[in-house]
């Protein structure tokens, strides 16, 4: 078992599986259409584990267990689940919940932690690449104190598992409509040989419900401060918004090689959604949308670093870009 040395918060990797050289992180996206629901090993075959942390109610470490592979049960962590979804999110989702088998802690009235994750190495050759992790979400059952969060972490395994980095994004008072998030990581040259994980997590005490549901999870290279000119990728093109930096508006440029639904959105760097600035069906063609640097509601967003978002029937493409004040 590994032990934890920074704070309340997983760590994982089965040490045994891991290959004895490293490669570059890889790109994983999962609609989990195409995963059998009756299959208990479904998210496991897929690259799934779990690790649940123990703490009492004031916030003092218990102990934590794992990793396992992930479960398909409906009793712990996650389970695929159907009929959730709109027309985005097609007919099966994930949900991820508590630890509902650690009947000890529960009835004790501690506060169990239930991760759920992919894991990777870092390498050399990541240095420099910023990698996001972007996913479709919705508020589920969550009760009482029950909290949900989406997030990237990196592990140094050279010192016990130190936790290096923890990028959470708060899910727990998210919409029960779907909508768009996204994470995202710098590499460094300090984090090689280093552990990434993408995922989600709850805390919940007495058995509380604290289901949230997650869909179209795509973590990927982000190409655009390779290709300042735009950024190509399944029939569409993302262009660097005009000007940049900008104030108070700027225009955003997009092409499609063919007819499409699109939407074009603008995130935080935390990951939350700020403003929708198209969503509808496109030709193919080239196309452009404006941001008045105003969020959705219509106050005035502050000075700072933004990220833009083209999502297709294919994919999704990202840039960032900077407002003034």
């Amino acid at each position: 078992m590994r032990h934890l040395v920074t704070g309340f918060v997983a760590v994982a990797a089965l040490a045994c599986l891991m290959p004895a050289a490293a490669h570059a992180l890889t790109p994983y996206s999962q609609n989990f259409e195409n995963l059998v629901q009756s299959d208990i090993n479904a998210l496991a075959t897929d690259g799934w584990l779990v690790y649940g942390n123990v703490s009492t109610p004031a916030g003092i470490y218990l102990y934590g267990y794992g990793p396992f592979p992930a479960p398909n049960d409906g009793a712990a962590f996650c389970a695929i689940d159907s009929g959730q979804g709109g027309a985005e999110q097609g007919a099966q989702q994930l949900v991820v919940y508590n630890d509902y088998n650690n009947t000890g802690a529960h009835g004790a009235g501690n506060i169990v932690e239930a991760n759920v994750y992919h894991e990777q190495t870092i390498v050399l050759d990541d240095v420099g690449d910023t990698w996001v992790f972007a996913f479709d979400a919705k508020h589920g059952n969550l009760a009482g104190a029950s909290t949900a969060q989406a997030f990237i972490k990196t592990l140094n395994p050279a010192a016990g598992y130190a936790l290096t980095n923890f990028i959470p994004l708060d899910m727990t008072s998210i919409p029960a409509t779907w909508s768009n998030y996204s994470l995202s990581i710098v590499i460094d040259a300090s984090l090689v040989g280093q552990l990434l994980q993408f995922g989600f997590l709850s805390k919940a005490t007495h058995f509380e419900a604290s289901g949230t549901f997650y869909d179209n999870l795509d973590f990927h290279l982000d190409t655009t401060s390779a290709v300042p000119s735009g950024t190509v990728a399944a029939g569409a093109m993302l262009h660097q918004n005009y000007p940049n930096p900008f104030n108070p508006s700027t225009r955003i440029d997009f092409a499609l090689e063919r007819p499409s639904r699109v939407e074009i959105a603008v995130f935080d760097l935390a990951g939350r959604r700020l403003a929708t600035l198209q969503r509808s069906d496109l030709g193919a063609g080239e196309h452009h949308v404006t941001w008045d640097g105003r969020i959705d509601g219509g106050a005035d967003a502050p000075a700072g670093h933004y990220r833009y978002m083209l999502k297709t029937d294919t994919g999704r493409l990202y840039r960032s870009m900077i407002l003034l004040k």
